[in-house]
């Protein structure tokens, strides 16, 4: 990826989160790529390193990939929708959004085309790749081509065999004249020659092994004999195993075309003729037939021979007519001796005819196709004289032989045979053009074959046939002389200097035109190689850093191709290719690209094997400039490695690429070991690896803190500001952090490889990185802190973010700026419980003194977050508490203001304290413990003033049946049954903690038992008052009691009244008021009194509190007839009585007990007593049940 496609990606990813694209998406998938975009799109890490090249799509797609995982383990199972489903779907969008609106059906193309440097080229394609590289023009390349017959596999053959006896001369020289290169020891100088001819040969046996071409079964047998005789080739060796005339056997194909005949007189023109035609020693084949008229046929005859002079006979003949006729009359015949030289196009040859015949001038018209066998290189007639072959010069049939890639041989063939007459082993003779030789006759041009005690002249008709067979001898000597005619080596060097020219002349002028000739008459062997490849590998690796691809510093198969092709065939050392190698990677790397380091270890252990003499091939010269370079690489690699590791989150932002680190840790130990053999001390890794990691948390949070551009603000800043950048500070700490461990962990022992896990002390080491980091930024910390005015507890939440971060690393918890940051709040922990204490307990003691018992509805457990209580400075005097005003959404009512405030805030502060997740145990229990006392003291406190309280409120109220329970009362209730309720709560310890054992628990049953007696207390005391006005309307039905004043006169009265109006029942507005004040006085405590086991109590006690009093009060008459008014009036009492408390819920074994028993007897004989005296004096009111009676 470049910068521009990461714009594009950018803009891509903008526009779905726009909702700008087609592609659908739920909410957590938007959320999921939203967190992508703004961390990992638009990090500068990353463009930094997309702009270096070392980022590619895959990178991409595995960040994002990698962090859907974690998002998804975190979702909810679904049913019928598996979590790999959801994955699936996800990668698949997100390929949707990278690809944009771009038709998919160009993909494939785009792609192609981008990796083609990753294909295998073909040798046209790597042409064009290395003019790029070089920066050769295409015509410079054609030239070169031609010149050097780069198309001509015979010539190239022939070029490495010259360019290997060319560097085993050069390694003879430097043997003789003892001119090597330094080596670390004298021993190797021998060495250093037996390394040079080794090579030599290994790269002679591999080109002599190569099969020469497609030639006959017996040539392969040849040549399968050959190289079985000799293991290795070495030129020049006499004793050498010498051809055999049966070695050189070749085998031709001819192609034999008859077209017709002319001049055919003899016979008449309706006689039948036809040809035959054969290679003598073969077959013999027969035209088709034609009228003599017309002696036209176009037939091809093919045949095989091993002779390289064959004799080729076609005849004529006419069907012969005669009865005794035993052969058919042949007419005329020609005999041709074809060569592979032979023209191939059809040609008039005159034929033979028998004497007296009248054809004399019968032609036949025919071609004779011969083709020249791969192996044979050259042929034709020549002139020799040699001392040891061809001892008399005249001329021959000469065929030049290949019979492997190191061996020819010069042969001369007599007609009809198959096997040379005479022939010439040519390794180890020198090829070259001469002056003509007086005393020879025959022939023009003279060239010759050198070689110690031998010498073969040749002469040729023509100037060019000369030259073809030098330069075929040439190619086949692997001389490093390369012969020029004379004339033309004059033309082309006239003031008589010694040229090396080039191999083609005929691109010669051409050449020197564009100033090319230079280059196309080089030669190889007299080249400095180690240069020359330090020169092209640069300019590869140049070119490979800038294509599409992102290589990470690997070349592409058809470059690494042709540098190893480059360094086999011109000797250059592999740790002078590795060394140039390291130096090109370690350069582009400081300057910001990024190399894969695996193959910086690759090419280091090379080089470091090779120094130490612990190459797997064996021990190898060492050159003093090798082992030092080799140092000085050491030195570099190692500070560049330990650079990175420093700058790791920008060297490797987000793991990227996918294992560097892990790779670039490896490479770290492999450069501090001092030899390859002998490992490093763990120690001595980890000293490093500790150091590098303590500048890295220096680098990390300087960067951070430009970022956030902390220094500009801290300096001016007011506390608050400083707070606000601090906590923002600590977001972008606790980030790092994170990323740290998702993406560069992979130290870690159980996500190392095995060669590695001995390591065990990575994770310990990325603490210390940690806690340096955290270190400097506790310095910003601190002085913030500082800053903040005495009693202020906007600092609170910074504990909570830091401390919520460390609580859960293995490493972190408990460490050295974990344990600093607690010892900062610790005092501020105290300090703020120690306030709120005050606070409360001033709350208590003021708002109950002033308390209205006006109902509130609670908000303890209403609010999911309930807000830190603030509570200023008390120095001297403690705050008010703030008044608290009752929401219009509370549709139901609880305790008082005051208790509801005093419940708010304790649940307050212990969730405060909770929410701090305190990580030391100790003193994580002691707040815990302490907050529990004292909110059972401070309940104990409220439970204390609210009974004082409800005691007071309840001795103002009357005793009349206007009594109506107020509901401040109600209230005071009910702030006992939510004390009840919180104690619970508040008072309590998490299960599995045992704080001062026996003796907190006696504290928790202490408030427990002070609650429940306070409420029995309460009930008590309000039960006494309703029946303290029952017992005022049975004072007032006392005044009817017989034998009194009173009595006597009201009945009297009434009596004398009746006879004249209607005088209303007396007793019966008496009853019913009384029965109002009971009901009203039930529905006013079952509507504000929210405890029903507490009603249920209440209502027990008041009934038999009720029943006892009426019991009593009858019981004070045993002796005494009730007056009727008081029978009736006690009747509808009792019985309203016994039916309202039992509709509230009192059970049956309340209702009916004795004591009701004893009153519900007492009545009903009372009522039997009047209904026999005065039956119409209680009007209808009877102890009896019935459904008719009035409400």
């Amino acid at each position: 990826l470049n910068k521009q496609q990461l714009q594009m990606l950018k803009e891509r990813f903008q526009a779905f989160l726009n909702g700008e694209t087609q592609i659908v998406a739920d909410e957590a998938f938007c959320n999921a790529v939203r967190s992508y975009y703004e961390v990992f799109l638009k990090s500068d890490r990353v463009a930094r390193m997309v702009h270096s090249g070392g980022c590619s799509a895959n990178d991409f797609r595995d960040v994002f990939k990698k962090n859907i995982e974690k998002r998804v383990r975190s979702l909810p199972e679904i049913d019928g929708l598996s979590k790999e489903t959801v994955l699936s779907s996800w990668l698949a969008k997100y390929d949707a959004i990278y690809r944009g609106e771009e038709d998919f059906c160009k993909q494939p193309n785009r792609i192609a085309l981008s990796a083609v440097s990753e294909l295998i080229l073909s040798k046209e394609q790597l042409y064009e790749m290395f003019q790029q590289i070089l920066g050769i023009k295409k015509l410079e390349h054609q030239l070169i081509y031609n010149a050097c017959q780069l198309d001509n596999g015979d010539e190239q053959a022939a070029q490495i065999r010259r360019e290997l006896d060319g560097r085993l001369q050069l390694a003879e020289q430097m043997a003789r004249e003892r001119k090597f290169p330094k080596f670390v020891t004298r021993e190797m100088e021998n060495m250093y020659i037996e390394e040079l001819r080794s090579s030599v040969n290994l790269l002679m046996a591999n080109l002599e092994s190569l099969p020469v071409s497609k030639g006959g079964p017996e040539f392969k047998l040849q040549k399968l004999k050959r190289s079985q005789n000799s293991a290795f080739l070495d030129i020049g060796d006499e004793n050498e195993v010498q051809l055999s005339k049966s070695d050189v056997v070749l085998s031709f194909t001819l192609e034999i075309v008859i077209m017709e005949v002319q001049g055919l007189k003899s016979v008449a023109p309706n006689r039948i003729v036809y040809c035959t035609m054969e290679v003598e020693g073969g077959e013999k084949l027969q035209t088709d037939q034609a009228e003599a008229s017309r002696p036209q046929w176009g037939t091809q005859g093919d045949f095989t021979t091993t002779h390289p002079r064959p004799v080729v006979k076609v005849k004529l003949f006419t069907e012969s007519t005669g009865v005794l006729a035993l052969e058919d009359k042949e007419l005329g015949r020609v005999v041709l001796y074809p060569t592979s030289n032979s023209p191939k196009s059809p040609d008039l040859h005159k034929m033979i005819v028998p004497k007296n015949s009248q054809d004399s001038d019968l032609k036949i018209k025919l071609a004779v196709r011969m083709d020249k066998p791969p192996h044979m290189k050259h042929c034709g007639y020549l002139y020799a004289l040699g001392q040891k072959v061809w001892k008399r010069w005249k001329k021959r049939y000469f065929v030049l032989v290949q019979v492997s890639q190191y061996t020819f041989a010069m042969c001369s063939y007599r007609e009809k045979k198959s096997e040379p007459q005479e022939l010439m082993q040519l390794e180890g003779y020198t090829v070259d053009y001469t002056a003509p030789h007086t005393g020879l006759q025959g022939g023009r041009m003279f060239f010759n074959a050198v070689k110690e005690g031998d010498t073969v002249i040749f002469a040729s008709d023509d100037e060019q046939d000369r030259i073809l067979w030098v330069q075929a001898m040439y190619r086949a000597t692997g001389q490093s002389y390369k012969p020029v005619p004379a004339s033309q080596a004059q033309k082309m060097n006239p003031k008589g200097g010694n040229v090396n020219t080039g191999i083609s002349p005929l691109y010669t002028d051409r050449g020197q035109k564009h100033g090319m000739d230079e280059f196309i008459s080089a030669n190889p062997c007299k080249f400095d190689h180690a240069s020359l490849f330090r020169l092209l590998q640069r300019q590869t690796l140049d070119h490979r850093l800038n294509d599409s691809y992102s290589c990470l510093g690997w070349f592409s198969p058809g470059q690494v191709f042709v540098l190893d092709e480059y360094c086999a065939r011109y000797g250059v050392r592999g740790c002078h290719r590795h060394l140039c190698y390291l130096n090109e990677l370690i350069e582009h790397s400081e300057n910001g690209s990024v190399i894969d380091p695996t193959l910086l270890h690759y090419s280091f252990a090379f080089c470091a094997s090779h120094v130490h003499g612990n190459r797997p091939d064996g021990i190898g010269t060492v050159s003093v400039e090798e082992k030092e370079r080799f140092e000085e690489i050491k030195d570099r690699l190692s500070s560049l490695l330990e650079n990175q590791i420093s700058h790791f989150r920008y060297c490797f932002p987000f793991g990227r690429p996918e294992g560097a680190l892990k790779a670039t840790l490896s490479l770290l130990e492999r450069v501090l070991m001092k030899d390859i053999a002998t490992p490093i001390p763990a120690e001595e890794v980890k000293k490093v690896v500790r150091k590098c990691l303590e500048k890295a948390a220096l680098i990390n949070y300087t960067r951070l803190t430009e970022y956030a551009k902390i220094e500009e603000t801290m300096n001016q800043a007011t506390p608050a500001r400083k707070l606000e950048e601090v906590l923002h500070l600590a977001e972008l700490c606790i980030e790092v952090l994170q990323q740290n461990e998702e993406h560069h962990s992979e130290v870690r022992p159980n996500c190392i490889l095995s060669c590695l896990q001995a390591f065990a002390w990575w994770p310990e080491l990325l603490a210390e990185h940690a806690e340096k980091f955290l270190s400097l930024y506790s310095v910003d910390m601190d002085s913030a802190l500082e800053a903040q005015l005495q009693d202020s507890w906007d600092s609170f939440p910074l504990f909570q973010l830091l401390n919520n971060a460390l609580r859960n690393d293995t490493f972190l918890c408990n460490g050295k700026f974990h344990k600093h940051l607690q010892e900062i709040f610790v005092p501020m922990v105290i300090r703020y419980i120690d306030l709120m204490e005050s606070s409360i307990a001033q709350s208590i003691h003021r708002g109950l003194e002033q308390e209205s018992w006006q109902p509130v509805k609670s908000i303890t457990n209403s609010l999911p977050n309930v807000a830190l209580p603030k509570v200023p400075s008390l120095p001297l005097n403690l705050p008010q508490i703030p008044s608290f005003t009752t929401p219009t959404w509370m549709t139901s009512f609880n305790g008082s203001a005051t208790s509801e405030d005093l419940f708010w805030k304790l649940d307050a502060l212990q969730m405060f304290v909770f929410d701090l997740h305190w990580p030391e145990p100790e003193f994580a229990h002691h707040l815990e413990q302490r907050l529990k006392l004292m909110a059972t003291d401070m309940i104990e406190a409220c439970v204390k003033r609210t009974r004082i309280a409800f005691e007071l409120k309840l001795q103002k109220t009357n005793k009349s049946t206007d009594l109506r329970i107020p509901s401040s009362l109600c209230t005071m209730f009910n702030v006992l049954v939510d004390a009840k309720k919180q104690t619970a709560k508040l008072c309590i310890l998490d299960g599995g903690q045992e704080v001062s054992g026996i003796l907190y628990q006696q504290y928790h049953s202490k408030i427990d038992d002070l609650i429940e007696e306070t409420v029995k207390e309460i009930i008590s005391l309000l039960v006494s008052k309703v029946v303290s006005v029952l017992e005022g309307v049975l004072s007032k039905l006392s005044r009817y009691d017989e034998g009194t004043f009173f009595s006597s006169l009201v009945s009297f009265t009434v009596k004398a009244a009746a006879k004249y109006v209607d005088v209303p029942k007396p007793g019966m507005d008496l009853a019913d008021t009384y029965i109002m004040f009971v009901r009203q006085n039930q529905d006013i405590l079952r509507e504000k009194v929210n405890e029903e086991m507490y009603i249920e109590k209440l209502f027990d006690q008041w009934y038999s509190s009720s029943m006892k009093v009426i019991c009593m009060w009858l019981a004070d008459r045993l002796d005494l007839q009730l007056h009727i008014y008081q029978l009736k009036t006690l009747i509808k009492i009792v019985k309203k009585t016994y039916r309202d408390f039992r509709l509230q819920g009192v059970l049956e074994g309340t209702l009916n007990s004795k004591t009701y028993d004893t009153v519900h007897s007492r009545l009903t004989v009372e009522e039997a007593t009047v209904s026999v005296t005065d039956a119409g004096g209680l009007q209808g009111i009877t102890m009896k049940d019935s459904d008719e009676e009035e409400g």
